[in-house]
């Protein structure tokens, strides 16, 4: 059983066209994982609808908290790319599960996003690795010790 933890993010960001901007809305992973015919045994709470410059050391303490407590050995998290890095090292201490991070560039809503293969790559990865804590991101996988996201190139990078 892949626990899965959404925590908003870009990848479940919509387009409020009332409003002319994006919103973090309900997580799209149950219905990306349904249409990509994914039938790993999983399930998906949603902690939080947060843009992750948002996160603060309480929400960060929450996500610690509900995958350590989780009877899952396999977790996926999905989070926004600007801090991922820093929830990532913060759930470093919890011992004997493998725990991902994943999250996109764009949100999964538009056709060019790369939310669904990350998601995929993420699962993967989950399923693969023995255990510690990973980001997945756009088919590599980075230790949280020491990846960058670069901003400029729009991925992350091994620092």
């Amino acid at each position: 059983m892949i626990e899965i933890f959404t925590t908003g993010g870009t990848i479940d960001k919509v387009y409020f066209d009332a409003l002319s901007e994006y919103q973090i809305g309900p997580t799209a992973l149950p219905d990306i994982l349904a249409e990509n015919n994914v039938h790993v045994p999983h399930r998906v709470r949603q902690l939080m609808r947060k843009d992750s410059l948002d996160l603060t050391d309480a929400d960060r303490q929450v996500i610690h908290d509900a995958v350590a407590g989780c009877d899952a050995s396999k977790v996926l998290v999905t989070h926004g790319t600007d801090t991922m890095v820093e929830t990532a090292q913060k759930l470093c201490d919890i011992p004997g599960k493998t725990i991902v991070l994943t999250g996109s560039m764009q949100p999964a809503t538009l056709r060019n996003s790369d939310a669904e293969f990350n998601i995929g790559f993420a699962l993967a990865a989950t399923q693969t690795l023995p255990p510690g804590v990973y980001i997945a991101m756009n088919g590599e996988v980075f230790d949280p010790a020491t990846a960058k996201k670069d901003r400029m190139a729009h991925r992350f990078i091994h620092g």
